[in-house]
């Protein structure tokens, strides 16, 4: 029997929602020439808490496929199989738990599309559109709406552990080759939303942020640092080729419907060094010290837990 169990870490998202759900009704000066659009927007008074939705890295309409690479956290489709599935090849790891069709995926679908419905583009809305690939675009925390043209190089999100982004592509889909979001100034992935029309594809890209889409989400190399929802819009798997996901919805031991008595746990830490702290556990991550970036660091002083 599948038991869902919310997530001790606390999903960007939700945080977007409360702050950002109105964004974009009061005008806004850019300045894109010089890589800094800066946002004037109303924040809402509301939160649209999803709540269901914060448990799951993956979230499909109908299938999710994974072929290599490796996907933390929980996964689920809204449909039953047949056609609902979770197909995994060539190794793909995904430790978390598998739903398909199940009544905490059901719920958890309900609330992202929910959340998607809530931030929405709505009627009045002035929310001028930054063109182009993003490529050496900085932008400070806020709202913000982006063409659908194909992204490419660096953009840089600028702000502290607790700043939050909205990313809107209003019209159309969010397409990416060799396209990276840098973080600066302690930001966090799980604090930045993309809010996408359509579809999202991104290749051999290293992206950061929860994924709204209303169509198919598809990565195909490179990585993910945020949670894959998609098909709002009535249709949509989400399918991973070679890609490293880190969901920010991750909790252990529920797959397969597997039993861990109910116990909290943390995901293993990623080895990195000046990510900050992650909220997640040392553990045997690192089987010689028992240790690894869990307080953050620097190269050669990686912020071993204790140290």
């Amino acid at each position: 029997m599948f038991t869902y169990r919310h997530s001790r870490f606390a999903t960007g998202l939700l945080v977007a929602t409360a702050l950002l759900g109105a964004a974009c009704r009061d005008a806004t000066s850019s300045d894109v020439a010089s890589g800094n659009p800066t946002p004037s927007f109303s924040r809402s008074s509301h939160s649209e808490q999803g709540g269901a939705s914060a448990g799951f890295s993956v979230l499909a309409n109908a299938a999710v496929s994974c072929t290599g690479g490796t996907v933390s956290g929980d996964i689920g489709t809204f449909q039953t199989a047949p056609p609902g599935a979770i197909t995994l090849t060539e190794g793909c790891v995904i430790p978390g738990a598998k739903d398909v069709g199940g009544a905490a995926a059901k719920a958890a679908y309900q609330s992202f599309l929910d959340q998607y419905a809530a931030l929405a583009p709505k009627a009045g809305d002035v929310c001028p559109v930054i063109t182009g690939t993003l490529a050496g675009q900085s932008l400070s925390p806020g709202a913000y709406c982006v063409s659908s043209e194909a992204k490419t190089g660096v953009l840089t999100l600028t702000g502290g552990s607790n700043a939050t982004w909205l990313i809107k592509v209003p019209s159309g889909a969010l397409t990416g080759t060799n396209f990276s979001v840098v973080l600066a100034g302690g930001a966090q992935a799980c604090n930045v939303t993309w809010w996408v029309d359509a579809a999202t594809t991104m290749t051999t890209s290293a992206f950061q942020g929860n994924i709204l889409a209303g169509a198919a989400i598809t990565f195909t190399g490179g990585t993910l640092n945020g949670n894959a929802w998609a098909g709002a819009a009535g249709v949509g798997d989400v399918t991973f080729t070679g890609t490293a996901v880190m969901g920010c919805g991750s909790v252990r031991g529920g797959g397969d419907g597997d039993d861990d008595h109910g116990k909290d746990h943390k995901d293993k830490c990623n080895q990195g060094v000046g990510n900050g702290p992650e909220g997640c556990d040392p553990g045997n991550s690192n089987h010689r010290h028992g240790s690894n970036d869990e307080h953050g660091g620097t190269p050669g002083n990686p912020g071993r837990r204790g140290h």
